[in-house]
């Protein structure tokens, strides 16, 4: 059996200009991940970078601590199918139309602008990206230019076909990512409908590793969401 474990970046910059970098607490989410599968004893011999700096930044860290380690660090791959789903572009496209048909969005959008509290604007947030994209993936909206749900998880699959089939016979694989891909890669596991992966997408913690078994004709879910390695409470984030 060959493992694939998946990782989702540290926290990223919820907020600020740019927030596709890590946070000062997701550097320290990577950093604790790194130092817990030195601990372990965990080695790989294939890593693979999705494209977006948060994710870079994660696998960079671990990789830095494995090097100062002498513990080897295989040359990284950059795949851009492990990107995200497109939730901003979801979200900009979208919530203006269905704020014309949904009057409580129109609301939350009127109480993210005018609060000044993070953790409100994060929970709004949340929410209106939580109902925009199911109501993208049920097709109430659609634009041709935008994939659909489940062309994601089509894409996600077949790229992490492509790290098992560069990954060794009985060798150990690590894909730095995010929450999307995470639950998409459960999804081709367990056989999970577009609906279920979609509601797990919001599940993956920064920086937990999900692990998956794999052989020519099998893949299986091993563990999800786990983080042994963020042992106080307020390591644990979700956004």
């Amino acid at each position: 059996m060959s493992t694939l474990t998946v990782v989702r970046h540290g926290q990223a910059s919820f907020l600020a200009e740019n927030y596709d970098r890590l946070s000062e607490l997701g550097e320290r989410q990577a950093r604790l991940l790194g130092e817990y599968w030195l601990t372990k004893g965990v080695r790989f011999e294939h890593v693979v970078y999705g494209p977006c700096e948060r994710q870079i930044r994660t696998g960079e860290i671990i990789g830095d601590l494995y090097r100062s380690a002498g513990a080897g660090w295989p040359e990284p791959s950059n795949d851009p199918d492990l990107d995200e789903f497109p939730a901003e572009l979801v979200v900009r496209t979208f919530l203006p139309e269905l704020q014309r048909r949904h009057d409580h969005l129109n609301r939350a959008v009127s109480e993210f602008v005018s609060t000044a509290d993070a953790n409100t604007k994060r929970r709004i947030f949340d929410r209106v990206l939580r109902e925009v994209s199911q109501r993208w993936l049920s097709g109430e909206v659609s634009r041709e230019d935008i994939p659909t749900w489940q062309q994601f998880c089509h894409r996600i699959e077949a790229a992490m076909e492509r790290v098992k089939q560069a990954t060794p016979k009985s060798g150990h694989a690590v894909v730095f990512t995010s929450g999307g891909p995470t639950a998409a890669t459960a999804r081709a596991a367990l056989g999970l409908s577009y609906e279920s992966t979609l509601e797990l997408t919001w599940s993956p913690k920064n920086a937990s590793f999900s692990e998956f078994l794999f052989t020519s004709d099998r893949f299986s879910l091993h563990t999800f969401n786990s983080t042994p390695h963020l042992e106080a409470p307020d390591l644990i984030t979700y956004r």
